[in-house]
């Protein structure tokens, strides 16, 4: 160990990853950075998760430390109160989820942006996503930049530069200042909510190299949020709640505005598609927390006007029906599709929209 060097507390909360957590455990043992602990919880495993877990705490004693949890905890907690066990001397706090990996020099080159700013109090890197390199959005070479800076290139311009807890470094102290870390209200887009959060009151570094790896061919909940369609609705949910901290009145209404008509776009689309019930739940879940109401006027002349465009546009209509199509034929070769189709969603919104249900 090399005490000269920041301590940086790792952290990777589990449930169920033996298939993944040996390879992730060993990704942060080849860290080029030596003045390390690692944080493991288990959040009450049925599989060979844990056997792995003591495995590796057997080896490294000192360095490995195993927790378990005395009641079972939905993702959120289960994480937030690993990080909440994270050592009060640490300078620096690392979050690894259980089936994503580290590579050697990660902790070591986003330590070393940290350090050349005490303002600096996130850093990020490029990520490989599956097989893709993400959160590019940051132009080379800048490696210090604003938090308000960040933030206006994501609402101005769509451009991601942090997105998964495996990509960033965070520093402790706010870490154990921020309780709870990731807050439930802003579940599935929780990581994101708690760095705009942050960035109101540091800034933010970042290493133009791939330093992470995030696994995208198991079946994780961002998959499933990406068959939804959901980035229109992220990036409003987060517009709305963050977009003036970091913008001008006239720019948060016109991006706002924006990203409004493409969302309505997005439903439209659902419609023509013959999106099932999974889809339309979301939706409308996602419609409720962001502030609106199914009976509201602006919703619906959004809604109308987005599926008037499409209907007037044959060929893009044709594409559209024929996907859905094949996408039917696909889930039909799987599972009985859910109840879907036109009459059956529109029904299902109006009636919403009458008040029968909860206005979503």
């Amino acid at each position: 160990m090399n005490s000269t060097e920041p301590l940086v507390s790792v952290v990777t909360p589990f449930y169920n990853t033996a298939k993944y957590l040996a390879e992730c455990i060993e990704s942060v043992l080849r860290q080029t950075h030596e003045n390390w602990e690692y944080v493991l919880v288990n959040n009450r495993s049925t599989d060979k998760s844990v056997e792995i877990a003591e495995h590796y705490a057997k080896l490294y004693p000192g360095k490995i430390r195993l927790e378990h949890n005395a009641d079972f905890l939905s993702q959120l907690q289960n994480y937030n109160r690993a990080l909440s066990l994270i050592s009060p001397k640490s300078k620096y706090c690392k979050f690894v989820q259980a089936d994503d990996w580290l590579f050697p020099q990660c902790i070591s080159l986003m330590v070393e942006v940290a350090e050349r700013d005490h303002s600096i109090g996130i850093v990020g890197s490029y990520s490989l996503e599956g097989r893709d390199v993400a959160f590019d959005g940051l132009p080379y070479p800048s490696s210090l930049v604003s938090g308000k800076a960040v933030c206006r290139l994501f609402f101005l311009e769509s451009r991601y530069v942090f997105g998964s807890a495996t990509q960033l470094l965070v520093r402790s102290d706010l870490v154990l200042g921020h309780n709870p870390f990731y807050q439930e209200a802003y579940d599935p887009f929780e990581d994101a909510a708690t760095i705009f959060q942050l960035l109101r009151e540091c800034n933010f570094g970042f290493v133009h190299q791939v330093l992470t790896y995030s696994r995208r061919d198991n079946t994780s909940l961002m998959k499933s949020l990406m068959d939804f369609n959901c980035p229109i609705a992220f990036q409003i949910f987060m517009l709305r709640d963050f977009g003036q901290d970091f913008l001008t009145p006239d720019e948060y209404r016109e991006h706002l505005q924006w990203r409004e008509h493409a969302y309505s776009r997005i439903l439209g689309d659902g419609l023509l598609e013959l999106r099932g019930k999974e889809y339309w739940n979301f939706h409308k879940s996602m419609l409720k927390r962001m502030g609106y109401s199914l009976r509201s006027a602006r919703v619906w002349r959004l809604s109308l006007g987005a599926i008037s465009d499409i209907l007037l546009n044959p060929k893009r209509s044709l594409l559209l029906f024929k996907d859905s199509l094949r996408r039917l034929r696909n889930e039909r070769s799987e599972q009985p599709p859910p109840p879907s189709g036109y009459a059956h969603e529109a029904a299902s919104l109006v009636q919403d929209a009458k008040g029968q249900h909860a206005p979503d």
